[in-house]
């Protein structure tokens, strides 16, 4: 359980040097041949520090066991010998053999001291005749399973007193002295490598000063102080101590999966220009043997770091070590790929003796391979350089540069101070613009994932790539670093990666998102695409081929999506505004390191602690949860369990994001029998035990981290396989539509699929796409349609009405190019077609077959003679035409993304299956021109003036699923400090603890989901202070920050499924107070700002389902009555059910408070009516509102002077659709107490409604339906 302590800022501090004995023999060597040039040692280590450094009392010491295993102590002290034999034995001089050398140390299990000595001293171990500088390097250890520790080298060279081997010589009658090198590493598994230089450096002054035999005494009393020192949680908060003569600052990480920064991120700015820095890079993605060369070791490890650092998120997976010592250069052979670092004296030797090799020389910025040649590898795409390279000019690197207006520091810490700050904001721009090139180089790749299935399309992916670029991707994508990449991708983790790359897609994406629609180049992309590479004016090849006519054997050609590669980001988006940071200073370390010192040093900080906690609680619940952390585990340290658990458990509902799992678990079962006592009798750490105790029960999850390409089957497929193949292979998600393209390729065959068919199937679909990416359509054309039209099919050339040409196909309209010189002639927009049909036009001895269609727009009749491809374009035309019907009259753009699907899956099964019988399986792809002769299209013109608009929020799976909850949240709501206004945001709750966001600026979808819990969602609400609270099932209320869009706290007090969130909007000081309520009837009053719950009542009834509060009183919705409630808590007044909707099993399911008419209107789940109540008079409702077409009320809301009511669908209202029921959405006038609309858009009871801004209000719907509907409010 030592593995759970918690971590320290010191693992372990070790001394190397040359033994007594080799300095022995060099003395010798060097008096017998009177020769002072130097000597090369072996470097041994010497000495090991590990904590602990101070023991408990007997009985106390469970808390403070070694964290390693352990080992003989490297100094034996030789008791046996004479003491002026001991004497000879300490010539060392800078390590002392003496006190406590014979007892066993411990050493960290992590910390392999076999190579330590050779990295400690890289350039070798020497005795010299003249004092040599200190020098500081730094080391970074990786361990097999990708773990890293970190270390910090100084150098410090002492000369050899006198007594031990007489360390002066004479040489020509002068006096020569001796110096040996001694190496002084401190060990951390945190890469602090500025602060424990600077901690070092304070060391070194003592070091100077002190006498031979008090140097062990000083180290260990160095390597105690900073044991006490701990690691600051990840966020906002650093750590500031004092190890006299300076103040050192502990920097946090920004989250738990990247570390903490404590570098100059701008010293590979000042060694390379940004294209070679770019050439740097370009080489560790492509994973490639990599070798970086200094003459100063320090610098090695720096710019290794930073290189990395550059790359996030992409990890580096292969072997890592950015300082190799003279004896390792055979690390160098190795066969995989590597990044490590030399001494620049040997770069002639490696460069000779090793091939393929990629050569970094920091010193003079030049980058080389092995055989000397410039390295012939692909470059980073031009666009996402160019974007680098720009960004790069922009960043102020040198500090006296930037600080030359300032007055000069006559204080060192406070000169310490502005350099830190100049170099967190330089670091911050840095990471910033690394982040962008990282964005712009893989930001398609989302768009060629499949979730559900994990497959990644690289061949797809690699299609939209210019073929310039194809060979970086095509290495890049093969590589272990991309992999990686990937499975979080797939796993959408929500981290910098994604937040940038949400917050920079182009509004071609954000439309595309609205819609799941085949893949193909607008005429916008086109424009830009012909700017960038095409130059001839005139029709591609391609388009003189029929879409279903594929069969030749052609050589395609691809072209990129240059509007999805070509990125240029706003200003506003790579300049993220710095988050403020916190700097808690640790009290003064103790003079006496004694045990007692230590726990009053410990009582201090927690003090301290206690103290910073009452002083943030109305300030920041982030920085508040930082400070429960610290004081956990300093408590932890000082075995103050039941405190320790106290201050977690305020953790965990502060911000699950840095709860110790592993240390709370820890603690629990370290419990003592009255520990475990006191703790059943405090609520908090009840249930907390309880928390525990369920999830170590609960079987290990294992992270599903595959990633698959694609393949073909080899076997017949069944229903479901074919389904599944279908939706890993990108072509369609929409379980129904698969079902229906598995009836039309068996076509009453047997009721599978051959693999060889779906080979066919498949290659004819991607070849489709293939060709409508090479399309380049004139510029009178273009010109002709919109931005967003795609051309999705052509016919061959044919004769027609107005000419010889070939016919074209938009989502729009259909088109003719004209023969000849290629021209435009619009046929009809798809919203105008009277009628389609099959004729047949005379030829010669024989009638064929043409397709004619009647427009309301054009008198004349258009007619084409598409000879054999008539009966499929007859097909096409009726359901493009039946999808734009349908679409317009339900306002839902995704009708007619659904009916070109259809069109394309038609085209292809013709393709493919080139039978007799094809155009009939192609028919069984025909949707909504069936609907439309099965159910009246038409919908209410009531319907259709109020509905604006329709979404989609199931768009990324496979069925619909149920809207349970809707929250509209105004854009101010998360642009307290950001620089522009962020966009409204719509928030959609769906099965399985599932929340959909969408941008309500242009109803695209934000955020695909964000996972809160496993249960059923059933309330939501907006706090001013960035937060969106959403109730759940499991009892737990979430809370989402709405700027990481992450879930990281979590309310645990009630224990019943949560039914209603409000808040007291007032005035600005009550807007903290928020209740909650759990269908067992508790009611919690919270502070929003602490989460502390101030107030808790409970509420006798049969299943509270709602609350409201209207003027400072709460109205709670029960299953058999509605509630008043005075401040107490007490019940005021009750409004039961009438007595004939008693006699029914029915129950309040909404109710609305009109304060200013005293009046109350409720709704019924099984009732018909709506009841409208006086305040004073809860006897009798004194007025009933008859419900048309209604089964029973679901929901109501109240929108400036109407109340809109939800209801679930009744048999024959409005129809039906496919076999589904519709339900109404009804406005009801409280002045005239009637139904001013009966609104129809929804195939599935109505489930939630909600109102944004008074100017619209949303809809959710049942499964059946899974749509939102969008309507004006007058």
């Amino acid at each position: 359980m030592a593995d759970n302590l918690p971590p320290a800022l010191l693992e372990a501090c070790v001394v190397v040097g040359a033994s007594s004995d080799k300095l022995q023999e060099v003395y010798q060597a060097i008096n017998s041949n009177e020769n002072p040039e130097p000597f090369q040692l072996q470097p041994e280590v010497l000495h090991v520090l590990a904590p602990p450094f101070f023991s408990r009392p007997q009985g106390e010491s469970e808390l403070l066991k070694p964290r390693g295993k352990r080992r003989r102590s490297f100094l034996r002290k030789r008791r046996e010998q004479p003491s002026s034999s001991a004497a000879s034995h300490n010539q060392g001089g800078a390590v002392s053999e003496g006190r406590g050398g014979n007892e066993d140390v411990s050493v960290p299990k992590d910390i392999d001291l076999m190579a330590l000595p050779q990295l400690c001293f890289p350039g070798g171990l020497q005795v010299t005749s003249e004092q040599k500088n200190e020098q500081f390097h730094f080391l970074v250890f990786t361990d097999v399973f990708g773990n890293k520790t970190h270390g910090v080298v100084m150098q410090y060279y002492r000369p050899l007193l006198e007594g031990t081997i007489h360390p002066s010589i004479y040489q020509n009658g002068v006096r020569s002295k001796l110096f040996c090198g001694y190496s002084f590493c401190v060990i951390s598994k945190y890469p602090y490598f500025t602060a424990l230089k600077d901690c070092l450096s304070c060391l070194l002054i003592q070091l100077r000063t002190c006498r031979v035999s008090d140097i062990e005494d000083r180290l260990k009393e160095f390597a105690t102080k900073l044991t006490l020192v701990p690691i600051p949680p990840p966020g906002q908060l650093h750590l500031m101590f004092t190890l006299r003569p300076l103040t050192i600052i502990l920097p946090s990480r920004e989250d738990k999966d990247h570390p903490a920064i404590d570098l100059d991120l701008h010293l590979p700015f000042l060694c390379f220009r940004p294209q070679q820095l770019l050439q740097v890079l370009s080489c560790l993605l492509q994973e490639q043997r990599v070798v970086l060369f200094s003459a100063d070791w320090a610098r090695l490890t720096l710019v290794a770091e930073s290189l990395l650092i550059f790359l996030q998120p992409l990890s580096w997976q292969h072997p890592y070590v950015p300082v190799l010592a003279r004896g390792m250069l055979d690390f160098l052979m190795a066969p995989t790929a590597f990044l490590m670092g030399c001494h620049l004296n040997h770069f002639t030797e490696v460069a000779a003796e090793t091939d393929d090799l990629i050569l970094v020389n920091i010193d003079d910025g030049s980058i080389s391979t092995s055989s000397f040649e410039t390295p012939d590898l692909p470059d980073i795409p031009p666009a996402a350089a160019d974007c680098f390279v720009q960004r790069c000019k922009s960043l102020q690197i040198h500090f006296d540069l930037d600080q030359c207006h300032s007055a000069t520091c006559t204080d060192i810490n406070e000169q310490r101070a502005q350099r830190r700050a100049w170099q967190h904001s330089l670091n911050h721009d840095i990471q910033r613009i690394a982040l962008t090139l990282i964005v712009n180089i893989f930001r398609d790749v989302s768009s060629h994932l499949n979730y559900e299935h994990r497959v990644f399309h690289s061949e797809e992916f690699l299609k939209t790539r210019e073929p310039a670029e194809q060979l970086f991707y095509k290495k890049v994508l093969e590589t272990h670093i991309f992999h990686s990449f990937l499975r979080d991708r797939l796993n959408k983790k929500m981290d910098n990666f994604a937040r940038m790359e949400l917050c920079t897609r182009s509004e071609m994406q954000k439309m595309k998102a609205m819609l799941e629609i085949p893949r193909r180049p607008t005429m916008q992309e086109i424009q830009a695409r012909r700017k960038n590479s095409i130059t001839e004016n005139r029709l591609s090849k391609r388009l003189g081929m029929s879409l279903p006519n594929l069969d030749d054997d052609q050589a395609i050609s691809f072209q990129r999506n240059p509007l999805f590669s070509r990125i240029v980001m706003s200003d506003s988006a790579l300049r993220m505004p710095l988050k403020s940071i916190k700097v808690f200073k640790l009290p003064d370390f103790p003079v006496s390191l004694s045990f007692h010192s230590i726990q009053s040093y410990y009582s201090e900080l927690i003090q301290l602690l206690g103290k910073t906690i009452l002083s943030v609680q109305t300030e920041s619940s982030t920085l508040l949860a930082r400070f429960y952390y610290l004081r956990g585990l300093i408590n932890t340290l000082c075995s103050r369990r039941l405190d320790a658990l106290s201050d977690f458990q305020n953790l965990y509902k502060t911000d699950t994001a840095i709860f110790p799992t592993h240390l709370v678990t820890w603690l629990v079962d370290s419990l003592h029998r009255d520990e475990r006592q006191q703790a059943q009798r405090r609520p908090e750490l009840k249930r907390l035990i309880f928390k525990v105790k369920t999830d170590n029960e609960k079987p290990l999850v294992q992270t599903d981290d595959h990633v698959k390409k694609f393949e073909l089957p080899r076997n017949p497929l069944h229903q479901h396989e074919f389904v599944r193949c279908i939706q890993e292979c990108g072509i369609v998600k929409d379980v129904a539509t698969i079902h229906r393209l598995f009836d039309a390729l068996t076509d009453g065959q047997l009721q599978q699929v051959d693999p060889d068919l779906f080979r066919v199937f498949y290659t004819f679909w991607k070849e489709a796409e293939a060709e409508a990416q090479d399309v380049n359509l004139p510029s009178e054309v273009i010109n002709n349609l919109d931005n967003s039209e795609c051309v999705y099919k052509l016919s061959s050339c044919v004769k027609t009405s107005h000419g010889v040409g070939k016919i074209a196909m938009t989502q729009k309209r259909l088109f003719l190019l004209t023969e000849g010189r290629p021209g435009f002639l619009e046929i009809t927009k798809f919203r105008d077609i009277q009628d389609v049909k099959i004729a047949s036009a005379p030829f010669l001895l024989v009638r064929i077959p043409s397709l004619r269609i009647l427009m309301s727009s054009k008198p004349e009749v258009f007619e084409a003679n598409l000879k054999m491809e008539t009966e499929l374009w007859n097909l096409v035309v009726k359901e493009m035409w039946a999808g734009r019907k349908m679409a317009d009259q339900h306002k839902d753009p995704q009708y007619m993304a659904q009916a070109l699907t259809n069109v394309l899956l038609m085209d292809a099964v013709m393709g493919c299956l080139q039978t007799q019988r094809s155009i009939s399986a192609a028919s069984k792809l025909v949707y909504f021109d069936k609907i439309k002769h099965e159910v009246p299209m038409m919908v209410p013109k009531t319907t259709s003036e109020t509905l604006k608009h329709k979404i989609n929020p199931s768009l990324d799976l496979a069925e619909p699923q149920t809207v349970h909850v809707l929250l509209y949240t105004p854009g101010q709501l998360t642009c307290s400090d950001s620089e522009g206004e962020m966009n409204p945001k719509l928030w959609v709750a769906l099965n399985g603890g599932k929340v959909v966001v969408f941008d309500a600026a242009s109803w695209s979808i934000l955020l695909d989901c964000i996972q809160v819990g496993e249960s059923q969602v059933t309330c939501m609400m907006g706090l001013v202070q960035e937060q969106v609270w959403i109730g759940s099932q499991d009892s737990v209320i979430y809370i989402i920050d709405t700027h990481s869009m992450a879930c990281n706290k979590q309310l645990t007090e009630h224990r019943h499924e949560v039914a209603g969130l409000i808040v007291d909007t007032r005035d600005q000081h009550n807007s903290q107070h928020t209740y909650s309520c759990s269908c067992d009837g508790t009611i919690l009053q919270w502070d929003s700002l602490s989460l502390k719950v101030k107030r808790q009542f409970h509420l006798t009834c049969e299943r509270l389902s709602s609350i409201q509060i209207h003027d400072g009183t709460l109205w709670c919705c029960c299953g058999d009555s509605i509630v008043e409630l005075k401040k107490s808590g007490v019940p005021q007044r009750r409004f039961t059910l009438p007595d004939d909707i008693r006699s029914m099993p029915s129950s309040f399911s909404c109710f609305i408070v009109i304060p200013e008419r005293g009046q109350l209107l409720t709704g019924c789940s099984n009732s018909v009516e709506l009841c409208l109540w006086h305040i004073n008079n809860h006897k009798h409702p004194f007025k009933r509102i008859c419900l048309p077409g209604s089964s029973g009320v679901t929901c109501m809301i109240r929108v400036k002077n109407q109340i809109w009511v939800g209801c679930h669908g009744r048999s024959g209202v409005g129809g039906q659709c496919d076999g589904q029921l519709r339900s109404q959405v009804l406005v009801v006038d409280p002045e005239s107490l009637t139904v001013a609309k009966e609104l129809q858009a929804h195939s599935d009871s109505i489930q939630t409604l909600c109102s944004a801004e008074d100017r619209y209000v949303l809809s959710g719907s049942g499964r059946r339906d899974g749509k939102i509907a969008i309507w004006k409010v007058e």
